[in-house]
């Protein structure tokens, strides 16, 4: 009796879980990258590319420091895609897969992980959430993957088409950002095919709106029946879609070297490609290093904000800073409570959001002034593009993530690691915090603004 006590007194957090787990991914990814049979050359990449290129893969990233479509041979690349779908569906998610698949029942301390994992509120209804995860994941992949080997099967054949065509689904829905199309070119090729913008784009927008939000709208169809959290990811994603394709078109339209030289058509696809992809997809069709400051910039303020909760996008969710907007209006209005569609939302909620938005910060911060120590042949827009996204688990980068230093690399890998798994996680999960505090001290003024 005394030792189940203790086992049960000892027992790791759904939060540690969460971090150890992550990080046992990364690491088993790292040992297989580093392999011969993984390179073309037959040759180790080298323990810190090979640990780089994992957790970018499971962090669902994209930076790479070796060209993903020439580098690796069909081992590596499975590796990397097989990271890349344990990364955006999540570890629980996978092992939940395989104990239905071995009708193993799934116990209570299973469930509060898995409802860490998914952002969940309560325990109700999250096995079968997590098998409509995957069940509507691998349909939505397939769809993607028959439609982009459409148009990769005419060009390279039947056997690549296909494998193109499954790798870059994959990687599109879990807003991976990896490529197979060599010399680290991304998608520019196919800046004005509309059916890979096209696909590409919704594969990245589904996988960016988090799985309760897609099956919210199946459910309920209508907008105005759907619940909260469903009206303020889409309001915010569609009006960050919008706004962020008005200004990359207005600003790069003339730009010779990204939109100027395309079409009409071309220049509509391409900025509103780079309008979704900056949403932590990490794929790119037009020249990053050629944008205007104004246009990186505004890369950079989209990569921070990130996709919504229980998706598989990163930065700090559209949620996130949909609340602190409320906050403010509320503010201004002189209300004491944040409302939204006719409901209230509570303060726990409003601090979160101020929480993860200050860890944010803080960690691009820092990393920004140690990159700008370690890496300081760079600009300094470059090294806070790059900052960010990795932060944001986007991928998309200027100076290329192959010519950073191995400090460099390291806290690029780390940032990668903390916007994945989430920061307030990782603080969690350090901390173990177990009780709640039972002393309220006395309340004072203090001057602010």
């Amino acid at each position: 009796m005394l030792g189940k006590y203790i086992r049960k007194k000892n027992r790791l957090s759904p939060a540690q879980i969460m971090v150890i787990g992550f990080a046992m991914i990364i690491l088993i990814g790292a040992i297989l990258l580093n392999t011969p049979m993984a390179t073309n050359s037959g040759e180790q990449v080298g323990f810190i590319n090979a640990l780089f290129t994992s957790t970018s893969a499971v962090c669902v990233t994209g930076l790479v420091v070796v060209d993903t479509g020439t580098y690796w041979t069909l081992f590596g690349k499975v590796v990397i895609i097989t990271l890349i779908q344990v990364g955006g569906l999540g570890f629980m998610s996978m092992a939940t897969l395989f104990a239905i698949l071995v009708r193993k029942k799934i116990y209570l301390h299973q469930r509060l992980l898995i409802q860490e994992a998914l952002n969940q509120y309560d325990l109700s209804g999250l096995v079968r959430l997590t098998r409509h995860i995957l069940i509507g994941t691998f349909i939505i992949e397939g769809i993607g993957a028959i439609i982009l080997s459409s148009v990769f099967v005419p060009q390279m054949g039947f056997a690549k088409g296909i494998g193109y065509g499954v790798f870059h689904a994959i990687s599109a829905f879990c807003n991976a950002g990896f490529d197979l199309m060599g010399n680290f070119s991304s998608l520019t090729s196919y800046v004005d095919n509309i059916t890979v913008n096209i696909v590409i784009m919704m594969l990245i927008i589904l996988g960016g709106l988090g799985f309760p939000v897609m099956f919210d709208v199946m459910k309920k169809r209508k907008f105005s029946k759907l619940n909260l959290h469903s009206k303020i990811v889409i309001s915010i994603s569609s009006f960050l879609i919008l706004f962020g394709f008005i200004l990359f078109f207005a600003i790069e339209y003339s730009n010779p070297d990204t939109l100027g030289g395309l079409s009409f058509k071309g220049k509509v696809l391409g900025a509103l490609f780079q309008s979704v992809t900056t949403r932590t997809a990490g794929f790119n069709t037009i020249d990053l290093a050629a944008m205007k400051d104004s246009s990186k910039f505004l890369t950079v303020i989209f990569m921070f904000i990130g996709g919504s909760p229980a998706s598989t996008a990163g930065g700090i969710k559209t949620t996130t800073i949909g609340v602190l907007f409320l906050s403010v209006i509320a503010f201004i209005r002189g209300k004491e409570d944040v409302e939204a569609f006719g409901r209230r939302i509570s303060y726990t909620v409003v601090n979160k959001s101020l929480g993860v938005i200050a860890i944010g910060v803080s960690i691009v911060v820092v990393l920004t002034m140690s990159l700008s120590l370690t890496d300081t042949k760079f600009q300094f827009i470059h090294i806070l593009f790059e900052a960010v996204s990795a932060y944001g688990t986007v991928g998309l980068s200027i100076f290329g993530s192959p010519n950073l230093t191995t400090i460099g690399k390291i806290l690029i890998a780390l940032s990668m690691f903390a916007g994945r798994v989430g920061a307030l996680t990782i603080l969690f999960a350090i901390s173990n915090r177990k009780k709640k505090s039972v002393i309220r001290y006395p309340e004072e003024k203090v001057m602010v603004g």
